[in-house]
């Protein structure tokens, strides 16, 4: 559960999985620091969702980030490739 509005999940897609990152992060990170901690995560193999990526590469991917709403309580950072679906 987001705890604060500086706070965000992160989800990611990559190679048709989809996961997030067991751990919040700031929300205001840089899309660099976002991808470095995915890359990290999944190089590791924890996170849920997604196997183990010990080749995984997010210079291609998006990330975007949406605000907290009335559907979704909490902020969220979705890291995606380019086209969907991965």
């Amino acid at each position: 559960m987001i705890k604060q509005a500086t706070e965000a999940r992160v989800n990611i897609t990559w190679l048709g999985q989809n996961g997030d990152l067991p751990d919040l992060v700031r929300f205001d990170a840089t899309d660099a620091e976002v991808r470095q901690w995915v890359t990290e995560a999944a190089r590791a193999g924890s996170i849920p969702g997604i196997h183990l990526q010990a080749d995984l590469h997010l210079n291609e991917h998006i990330v975007e980030r949406f605000d907290a709403n009335g559907a979704r309580p909490y902020n969220l950072i979705q890291v995606r490739p380019k086209t969907a679906f991965g």
